[in-house]
């Protein structure tokens, strides 16, 4: 096992990460940005050391100055959490020429993977169904794109080559959309990724996002540990999750999950990952990608699997083998995610920063709550706006939405604008009650409320 972890990142996920190192006796070592000097992640480590200015280039993707922490920390493993240097590729072959060790899958398979029209191209392969599109990750001549448009049929959706997190995707409905999607979609990419190449898909309307939790390790024992519906989304970004998703029959988990196994077998993974789904009204399933890291929403799938992913990616990277193999798994009970984040719903979701004056979290059982707040905490404007997650765990899904609607009432955060109200209303909505909803969920029947 390891004899210190540095954790490459903050707020919730890196206060999640301590927690379970804490649980294995492992030391932590935390980094901060001078404006997370007071961050609580910073308080709960052993250890914690500053990487630089506010700016995320400056502190939390200085890949220098967080190496040089980790040889003067002494820590031999680092942990990425998600976001930032979570799915980069250069910095996990940093830690392996470093000798540290990258909590995760090696650098091949995230470059690999974080390539979408490369791991696009992998899947067809492999025999993986994926979404009609195209092939071509550098599309430069309009003509060309217009072409391939007609070919798939309208709508489309743009992607980056390298995006993630609904930056640089844009839909066209028609060609004079195309022109001006392209152009936006290869800007926004650029910027996000500093790649601006995009590829051409079908878009799919109305669908499900369906993923699938991987665990695999180093002795090549691959299992998954079921679905989360990850379809209720606000310009393409998560906001609510369930685990299991409502719509899927057993037989279609199965058959889902073997083709998930069969992802992450074919690019010879290890570690924690996700292998992400669209499903349509007739049940047919397209994998769109895989996220080479631990998710934002992992704590459903641990509620109701009985699983801590964090412990055992640590496991997996100290070369242990996997405790259980698939048949152990089984899926008990229904867990939902709200993410709660320091924006205004009222005026367009923009980010709200301030002083927390009051933070009072629900409780009782089957409430848990990931978060790295607390009473008196500045919530800095320089990063990502997630304050808190909060999840809920029942028997079945009406008395998990109970419980969920009860928590989010007893949920109190003062001095900056929350999606506490929002999530209310998602909750509340009777077609999602129903366990009716998509991908346009948000715009189509939230909205639409107005």
């Amino acid at each position: 096992m390891f004899n210190k972890v540095l954790i490459a990142n903050r707020g919730e996920i890196a206060v999640r990460v301590i927690r379970a190192l804490k649980e294995l006796s492992i030391p932590s070592v935390a980094i901060y940005s001078e404006a997370d000097r007071n961050a609580l992640h910073t308080k709960l480590a052993d250890e914690a050391f500053c990487v630089g200015p506010a700016s995320s280039n400056q502190s939390y993707l200085n890949i220098p100055s967080i190496m040089t922490v980790a040889e003067v920390s002494g820590a031999d493993a680092i942990h990425p959490g998600y976001g930032f240097l979570a799915e980069n590729s250069h910095f996990a072959e940093v830690c392996e020429s470093s000798g540290v060790k990258f909590i995760g899958p090696n650098s091949e398979v995230i470059a690999l993977m974080g390539d979408k029209a490369k791991a696009r191209e992998t899947m067809i392969k492999y025999g993986v169904p994926v979404v009609p599109g195209t092939e071509e990750d550098n599309l430069d001549e309009i003509d060309q794109v217009l072409g391939l448009a007609e070919e798939l049929g309208y709508p489309v959706i743009i992607k980056a080559a390298a995006g993630g997190g609904g930056k640089g995707m844009r839909i066209a409905h028609n060609p004079r959309d195309l022109k001006s999607s392209v152009q936006t979609a290869r800007a926004e990419a650029k910027a996000a990724f500093g790649n601006s190449a995009v590829y051409l898909e079908k878009y799919l309307e109305e669908p499900r996002h369906i993923e699938f939790q991987i665990l695999a390790d180093e002795h090549g024992n691959i299992i998954h540990l079921g679905e989360r519906d990850c379809s209720i989304q606000r310009r393409h970004q998560k906001i609510l999750e369930e685990a299991p998703s409502p719509i899927l029959s057993a037989e279609l988990r199965e058959e889902m999950g073997k083709m998930a196994v069969k992802v992450a077998s074919s690019v010879s993974y290890s570690n924690a990952g996700t292998v992400e789904f669209l499903l349509d009204n007739q049940n047919r399933f397209y994998f769109i990608e895989m996220n080479t890291r631990i998710q934002v929403e992992h704590p459903i799938t641990e509620l109701v699997t009985g699983i801590d992913l964090v412990k055992d990616q640590i496991r997996i990277a100290a070369g242990e083998e996997l405790a259980y193999r698939q048949n152990d798994i089984r899926i008990n009970g229904v867990a939902l995610e709200c993410r709660i984040n320091a924006e205004d719903p009222l005026k367009g979701f923009i980010p709200s920063a301030g002083q927390i004056d009051q933070y009072i979290v629900p409780g009782g059982p089957g409430i848990r709550i990931d978060s790295g707040i607390y009473p008196g905490y500045y919530i800095p404007p320089y990063y990502d706006s997630m304050l808190a997650k909060l999840i809920v765990w029942e028997k079945d899904r009406e008395k998990a939405l109970i419980r969920l609607e009860r928590a989010l009432g007893e949920f109190m955060i003062d001095g900056v604008k929350t999606t506490i109200p929002f999530h209310l209303r998602i909750v509340n909505n009777a077609y999602f009650r129903k366990g009716d909803y998509h991908t346009n969920f948000i715009h189509s029947r939230i909205n639409a409320e107005k």
